[in-house]
Order: C-alpha cells, then sequence, then structure tokens
C-alpha cells in the first residue's frame, strides 16, 4: 500500500510465491492441497492471499475470515466460508443434511456431533466441484470461533483428490494453538534491501538516512510497519531524525499508528468506523441503519472513512487489516462503546438472529442485568441445540457475570463450566466451578459442582485421578437425583476399571459405595442390576456376580433403548458381555453401539466402541473384519487428532497374526503414550498382547513372563482374565503346570458361575492342560465340542492345536494329524499366522507333509486402500465409503484408481475377498 492506501504490489516474496503458484498447479491436476499461512501481524499474510486469488484462473473461490468478536459464536466461521454452496446442501445424505443445517441454524434437530457437521462440510466443499477446482481461503483463522477451527483442521485432513486448495491464514503468537499438524509456510520479514525499496516506494518527502535506517532495524523487515510507522512522523523528523525510539512491541506500535489516524478524523466518521469494527460480519445495511440510530450522518461518514484509506464499503465492509478493526474499537472510551452495541442491538432482529443481538446487548451494559443474562441464557441453549458446545459455555459465561442474584448466579455458573468443560476447555470449567462453589448452591448443587470437579480431573488428567471424586459426587447426588447418581457410579466403576492397579481407591470402594447406596426402585432396572451385579463380582467373588450380570446384559440384548442410552450404558455392557463369557451378547451388543455410533456421528464414542467390537472379531477369529475396523478406529484417531485408537487396534489384532515387530511397535506407543499413563488397563492389554504373540510363537518363557503380570490385577476384569487362559497354556508348555494350578482353579470357578459354553469350553481346555491320561483326553475332547457350538473360532481352533499337541506326545500320530490339520486350516483361513506355523511344525512332527504359505511376493496395500477396497467389495457405494471412513468421494475414487492398478483390475466387480487376502498391508 501507498501513503493513499492503493496497493503497491508485492516486493519480495519470490518463495512464497512459488508455493503458492506450485499448488494452484497441483490442485488444477486434481490433488487437493493445504497450507497455513503463519507470520506476525502485518508481515504480509494477506497480501499472499490477494496474490492467490488474482492468481487462481478458473477457480471458484468461497471466502471467510475470522474476527475477534465472533470467537465465542460457533460454526460462524464455517457457514461464512460454505454460504455460497448452501443451495447444493440438499444433495448431500440426510444425515450429513440434517447435521450442517442444524449446525448453520437453519433447522431445529438434535445437537449433532461435531465430527459429522465435518463430514458433511467435507462433502459439501468436495461435491460441488465438478470440472472448476475449489479455492477455499480463510484470513485471521485464530480468530476463528473454536469448533469452526476444529472443523476445518478435520477437513483439512481428509482432503486428498478433490481438486481443493485450502489456505488458511493465522496470526502468531496467538492466545491458543491453532490449526496444528497441517502443513505450513512461516513467514519471515522482508531483507534489508527489499525492506528499503518498500521503505522508498511510499515515503515522498525528503528522508535522512539515519531515519531510513533506523526504520528499516526496528520493523525487522515488517511490511505494514514500514508502510505505516513513517506515518506517525511529521517531514521535520523524517529529513532531521529528531523522533524518540519507541520501545513497544511492533504490532503496538502500528496499531497506536492506527489510533492516530482515526482520531484525526471527524468524529462521526470515528464513531462509524466503532459501529464497522463492532458489527463483526461487516453488514454494511446493519451497520447503516445502526449509524442513522445514532444520527450520524451516514454517507458523510463512509466518504470520509473510505477516503483514509483504512476501510472500504461494498457489498461488506472490509477494514484494510485486523489491526484497524482493533484500533478503531479502543479509539473510543467504554461509554460510547456501549452506546454501539446499543445502536446495534435495536436493529438486528430478534426473530431472525437473536443470539448476535443478545450478545450485543451484553456489550451494552455497564453492570449486572437480569434480563439480559436470561437472554444470553436462551442464546446459549440455542447454542447447544446447533451442537455449539463452546458458543453455549460463553454464552453462560458472560450470563454468569451479568446475573444480579447470587443464588442464581451460582446455577448459571455451574451450567456454564459443564458446557467449558464439554467443550474441552477443563482449566476455564474448573474456574467457574469455584465461582459456583462460591455462590448460594444448594446441596444438589454443591453435589453436581462435586461431581463436575471428578470429570474435570478424569479428562485433564486420568481416570484414576478423577475417581475418588466422582464417587464422592456419586454418594452426594443420591438423596436428589438418583437417576444421575447412578449414572456417576456408573462413570466412577468404568473409570476404576480403566485405571485399574494405578486407581487411588480402586473399584473395590466404587462397588461397596453401589451396594450400600439406597434403592428408589421397587423393581431393579438393568442398568441397577448392571451395578449390582458388577459391584458383587467385585466384593464378593465371581460366583457371587455373574449370574446378576448374565441377567443384566441379557435385558440389555433383548429390551428396546433409546439411542442416547445405548451410546452410554453399551460400552459398559459390552466389557461384562464379555467379563461373563456371553459371546453371543457380546456381539450382538458390539454390532448394535457400533451403528448407533455410526448413525448418530458420534465420533467420541465410535471409537470405542469399534475397539470393542474389533476384540469380538478376533476372538470369531474374523481378522478380516477386525483389520476393517482397525482402519475405520485409525480414520476417526485422524479426524479427531489421536494415534491411540490404530495403536490398540493393532496391539489387539496383530499378536494374533504373529507379528512380533508389529505387536511390539504398538506396545512400545501405547506404554510411552503421555496420556494414557493413570491407565493401568492398558498396561494390562500390552501383557496379555505379549503373551497371545509368544504362545503363538511357541515361545513359552516370554509367554509366561507376559501373561504373569497380565493377571495381577484380577479386578481389572477383561483382558486381566484371559490373561489367566494365557498363562496356563504357557505354564503347560514349560512343564510348570503346578506354578498355575490357582489360576486353574479360578478359571473353573469363574466357567461355572457364567455357564455358558464360551467359558465351560475355556475352562475344560485348561483343566486339560493340568491333567493326564484319559481325564485329559475327555477334557480336550469336551472343550472342542463345547467351543465348536459358539462362534469363538479362535479359541475352538486353539483347543484342537493344543489337543493334538498332546495326542503327539502321547504317541497317537493319526489322532494328532486330524486334530492338527483342522487347527491348521482354521488359522491359515483367518491369518492367524503364528498359530498356522504352530500348527504346521506339529503336523510335521506328526508325520505329515505340510508347505509353507505361498511366498510369492504379494500385491503391496495401504491399510485404507485395503479397507476401501473391501468396503467396495461389500457393495458399499463411494459416498456410503466415504461417510464409514470420513473421506469425501472423490477421495474414494482416487484411492480405489490406486487399488485397480496394484491388483491389475480394471473395475470394482473384479475385487475378490482371494485377492485382498493375498494382498500384503503396507
Amino acid at each position: 500500500m501507498a501513503r493513499d492506501g492503493t496497493r503497491t504490489g508485492l516486493i519480495g516474496r519470490r518463495h512464497e510465491r512459488q508455493v503458492l503458484d506450485g499448488l494452484l498447479a497441483g490442485v488444477r491436476t486434481g490433488r487437493s492441497e493445504v497450507l497455513v499461512l503463519r507470520g506476525e501481524a502485518g508481515i504480509g499474510k494477506s497480501e499472499l492471499l490477494r496474490y492467490l486469488l488474482e492468481r487462481a484462473d478458473g477457480f471458484r473461490v468461497v471466502r471467510a475470515a475470522g474476527v475477534q468478536s465472533e470467537m465465542e459464536l460457533s460454526y460462524a466461521g464455517l457457514h461464512q466460508l460454505c454460504a455460497p454452496l448452501l443451495e447444493h446442501v440438499d444433495a448431500l445424505p440426510e444425515p450429513q443434511r440434517n447435521a450442517l443445517r442444524t449446525a448453520f441454524g437453519l433447522q431445529l434437530g438434535d445437537a449433532p456431533d461435531r465430527f459429522l457437521v465435518g463430514l458433511s462440510a467435507l462433502s459439501l466443499l468436495a461435491g460441488h466441484v465438478g470440472d472448476q477446482p475449489l479455492l477455499c481461503v480463510v484470513d485471521d483463522a485464530q480468530w476463528l470461533d473454536s469448533v469452526s477451527a476444529q472443523t476445518l483442521q478435520f477437513v483439512a485432513r481428509r482432503l486428498a483428490a478433490d481438486s481443493i486448495l485450502l489456505v488458511l491464514a493465522v496470526r502468531e503468537p496467538s492466545e491458543r494453538e491453532v490449526l496444528p499438524g497441517l502443513p505450513e509456510l512461516v513467514l519471515r520479514g522482508l531483507t534489508e534491501r527489499e525492506s528499503r525499496q518498500l521503505l522508498d516506494s511510499v515515503v515522498a518527502a525528503p528522508i535522512d538516512q539515519g531515519v531510513r535506517d533506523r526504520i528499516v532495524a526496528e520493523t525487522r523487515g515488517n511490511p505494514l510497519a514500514l508502510l505505516e510507522l513513517p506515518r506517525g512522523l511529521t517531514d521535520v523528523e523524517l529529513a532531521a531524525g529528531a523522533a524518540e525510539p519507541d520501545a513497544r512491541p511492533l504490532s503496538s506500535q502500528i496499531e497506536s499508528g492506527f489510533v492516530r489516524r482515526i482520531a484525526s478524523l471527524p468524529e462521526q466518521t470515528q464513531q462509524f468506523l466503532v459501529l464497522a469494527a463492532a458489527e463483526p460480519v461487516g453488514d454494511v445495511t446493519l451497520i447503516r441503519r445502526a449509524g442513522e440510530r445514532l444520527g450520524i450522518p451516514v454517507d458523510h461518514a463512509v466518504t470520509n472513512a473510505e477516503a483514509s484509506g483504512l476501510i472500504t464499503f461494498g457489498t461488506w465492509a472490509r477494514f484494510r487489516h485486523p489491526l484497524v478493526r482493533s484500533a478503531a474499537y479502543r479509539a473510543v472510551g467504554a461509554t460510547d462503546r456501549r452506546r454501539v452495541h446499543q445502536a446495534l442491538a435495536d436493529v438486528i432482529d430478534a426473530e431472525t438472529d437473536p443470539d448476535r443481538r443478545a450478545w450485543h446487548l451484553a456489550g451494552a451494559v455497564a453492570g449486572p442485568d437480569e434480563d439480559v443474562a436470561a437472554e444470553l441464557e436462551r442464546s446459549a441453549g440455542r447454542a447447544r441445540a446447533r451442537g455449539g458446545i463452546a458458543a453455549a459455555a460463553a454464552f453462560l459465561e458472560r450470563s454468569t457475570e451479568l446475573t444480579p442474584d447470587p443464588a442464581h448466579r451460582g446455577g448459571r455458573a455451574l451450567a456454564a463450566a459443564r458446557a467449558k468443560f464439554q467443550a474441552g476447555a477443563f482449566e476455564a470449567a474448573r474456574e467457574l466451578v469455584e465461582e459456583a462453589e462460591r455462590s448460594s448452591l444448594d446441596e444438589a448443587g454443591a453435589a453436581q459442582a462435586g461431581l463436575l470437579r471428578g470429570q474435570i480431573m478424569s479428562a485433564s488428567k486420568s481416570a484414576g485421578a478423577g475417581l475418588p471424586l466422582l464417587l464422592e459426587a456419586a454418594k452426594r447426588l443420591q438423596p436428589f437425583d438418583a437417576g444421575l447418581a447412578r449414572q456417576t457410579y456408573r462413570d466412577a466403576i468404568y473409570a476404576a476399571l480403566t485405571a485399574g492397579r494405578l486407581a487411588r481407591g480402586g473399584v473395590r470402594d466404587v462397588a461397596e459405595a453401589v451396594l450400600s447406596a439406597p434403592s428408589h426402585a421397587h423393581t431393579p432396572t438393568r442398568e441397577d442390576a448392571l451395578l449390582l451385579g458388577l459391584s458383587r463380582v467385585v466384593t464378593d467373588g465371581y460366583a457371587y456376580g455373574a449370574p446378576t450380570l448374565r441377567r443384566a446384559v441379557t435385558a440389555f440384548r433383548t429390551g428396546e433403548v433409546s439411542r442416547e442410552a445405548d451410546l452410554d450404558w453399551l460400552p459398559l455392557v459390552c466389557r461384562m458381555a464379555h467379563n461373563i463369557w456371553d459371546f453371543e451378547a457380546w456381539t450382538v451388543l458390539s454390532e448394535r453401539l457400533v451403528d448407533r455410533a455410526r448413525e448418530a456421528g458420534a465420533l467420541a464414542v465410535l471409537s470405542s466402541a469399534l475397539l470393542l467390537r474389533l476384540s469380538n472379531r478376533v476372538f470369531a477369529g474374523d481378522l478380516r473384519a477386525a483389520d476393517s475396523l482397525v482402519a475405520e478406529a485409525q480414520a476417526v484417531g485422524e479426524a479427531t487428532g489421536s494415534s491411540f485408537f490404530a495403536h490398540y487396534g493393532a496391539l489387539v489384532v496383530e499378536p494374533f497374526r504373529g507379528r512380533e515387530s508389529a505387536t511390539r511397535a504398538a506396545i512400545d506407543a501405547i506404554t510411552q503414550d503421555r496420556l494414557l499413563r493413570g491407565e493401568g488397563k492398558v498396561l494390562t492389554a500390552t501383557q496379555w498382547a505379549e503373551a497371545v504373540l509368544h504362545n503363538g510363537l511357541g515361545h513359552y518363557d516370554q509367554a509366561y513372563a507376559a501373561a504373569l503380570r497380565g493377571c495381577e490385577n484380577p479386578q481389572e476384569l477383561g483382558l486381566s482374565l484371559q490373561s489367566r487362559v494365557e498363562l496356563v497354556e504357557a505354564a503347560a508348555g514349560l512343564d510348570r503346570r503346578e506354578e498355575v494350578a490357582h489360576e486353574a482353579r479360578t478359571i473353573d470357578e469363574m466357567a461355572q458361575a457364567s455357564a455358558t459354553p464360551w467359558a465351560l469350553g475355556v475352562a475344560a481346555g485348561v483343566r486339560a492342560l493340568m491333567s493326564e491320561g484319559q481325564a485329559a483326553d475327555a477334557l480336550h475332547r469336551e472343550a472342542i465340542d463345547l467351543l465348536g457350538g459358539t462362534q469363538v473360532r479362535m479359541d475352538s481352533a486353539r483347543a484342537r492345536l493344543r489337543y493334538g499337541e498332546w495326542l503327539r506326545v502321547q504317541g497317537r500320530p493319526a489322532d494328532a494329524r486330524a486334530q492338527l490339520g483342522r487347527a491348521h486350516e482354521v488359522f491359515a483361513a483367518v491369518g492367524a499366522e503364528a498359530f498356522a506355523e504352530r500348527a504346521r511344525r506339529e503336523l510335521q512332527a506328526a508325520g505329515a507333509g505340510v508347505d509353507r504359505r505361498s511366498t510369492v511376493e504379494p500385491k503391496v496395500l495401504t491399510r485404507q486402500e485395503a479397507e476401501i477396497a473391501r468396503l467396495a467389495h461389500g457393495g458399499l457405494t463411494n459416498p456410503e465409503i466415504g461417510a464409514r471412513l470420513l473421506l469425501s468421494p472423490h477421495t474414494v475414487e482416487w484411492h480405489l484408481r490406486k487399488v485397480f492398478v496394484k491388483m491389475g483390475i480394471s473395475s470394482r466387480k473384479e475385487i475378490t475377498l482371494q485377492r485382498l487376502d493375498g494382498a500384503a498391508l503396507s
């Protein structure tokens, strides 16, 4: 920009321009590209965006800009970006269409999951590219509302082959981490030569060499500073070098320069600029109406403002730079700012835009005001209904500040704290809980404050850290809200099982509290039965609680329940189905949980649901389905920024495949994850995985050591119980049976209490390993018969493997070959390579010739390519595959083309399971 506000053109920035030109070229070939421009205020981000727009011939362009005063309005930034494309929203699948329309306040509905909104935005952007690539430009992304920033980060991670270029500019430093993990270009200052060239292009008066040197040195190559700081110097100061140095930060100096320029304008023009600064969208019609309400001669003010070069008024009001907006807003006193907000509130339609009006009303009051506080509370309800938890939290926090009555203020502070917690702002939530506790909370409110403290601690620290607070909250809630108390006991016992050995207090404390809590129901519900049964298992022993647990699990399996209740209770129910060895219920309920989470787009629940389901599929011997679930869990993890799900999926699947390096990598990744250090259950899972791996490989000493650690804390249940089975098998391989007699008896006692075919079959197999002669023979056959009647294919094949090994040692090679052959057939078919090799070695020792699997080099597919191919083989369309894996249909098609090339086929009809089984995963 020159002194009169006209553009001078870019000076320097050769590398940056080459990067942007390269991105445009790549997108023109069908790729998608993402770039975050980072740099200090005035460094040239906006100018580079203008350069990009000028070079984007043939692109359709959509734009948005973050505005500081809109940071609390959920989806405001995303809505701004997507608005030009909303005419196509009806073409989206119904769940996506409803999610996006609800998020943008275009229809009423249940609050949509933010990741479903992200998938909807991805589909909207990618679905209407056609032959024309799409350029999405977002300036001042540091001021996007948090949910818009998270959604755009999600979209950026999922773009691949959609002919979309997404470029976002972020001012650094920022108060929060913005768009981490995306490709970025950090802008540095201009060179000294370029700085002098820019300075000379805008300073018309004679300038002293010393002054020139000082300006160049102090501005450190910041283009906006080079353009603006000389404006604060008189011609005499420029020529004679008489100005004093300024030690303030560069952005403050620039903003102060803008403040001085604004102060030199006529008073009513200044007021009009404040109006434009306070109206975040830049709605010119609204700004003009508010100006008229303040008695400002609008046309004259517009002329003066544009002549200053600080702002332009077209369809929208656009400040030359964000620092101009902030300078204009603080150029007047608090009283004048309140008058401006009141004028804007007066001209905003209360029916069509009640939330923006409420926010301006809050800016117009000087102290507590119950009417405005109540209006903000209603806005919070609307924001929550759109899925805007962060916005709801902001409205409630401001409502709390404006509430005059201390008792009412405590309730609102608690509601604000709850919303802040749900939005992931844990420290802000804790501070609001403290504010609520300083108010006049009744006993029920104090109990709810304690519950929030426990939830915050569990989420921000670990399951074990929050456990004592959750337990105390459940006890305090019992007299006031039995339903909420029951849910809190559920969360506490889930946290205790997760924390396991690392819990303070532990699962026994929770179980005793559940059993001592008074019941207000004449007939216990299935939820009551679930908690009571689990608590009995913990306090009195497995045999005392398992029957009640079985009845509760059966009730959940056969009864109708709401989607919300399913998502809340089924994670614990699925874990209990596993713990009581009810494989059929575990299968049905884990499938229902995954389906419900997918339907709701509830990615937070879907991640754990997928892990519960894939564990079930591994025991079923369906490693192909387990791989599919691992791929989906990985997609969810990438969308949510967590690698845990992919690692945990590998931890469950890879040991059965016998892949030692992959299993070790998953174990290392999980044990070194700082966020999991408070979860003992996860450590138990790694030890169980190591035991399975080494039992499959025949490394019984290593399996024994790992399994022994895995069953150190039986109250964790789950894989701690399964570790006992691995321990007995390893001990039998080492001829150390006497050392595990207690574990073998415990397994048998549990099986008798459970009385399911799976439990009884496993117990028979364990007893067979501990027995000799005819007793062992009979028990091996009993195990095979019982497990053969279940869907637990992996355990059934392992029972045949152990029987075949025993028969060979007993000198019955023909009988051994029959059992070992059946076991080898199953292991080879499902891809359990280590167990298949163990069976092959035993067959060879029994006199049978079994060839190793073909060593022909397989086609190498990525895990994502393999999963897309499987889903395509299953008949899903590209949009359906995209919805499952959180990809755009264009990206699905791109991956399929790569699959076709690698597999030497030309259509999805030629994809077969045999081809997929023959492909290796990279």
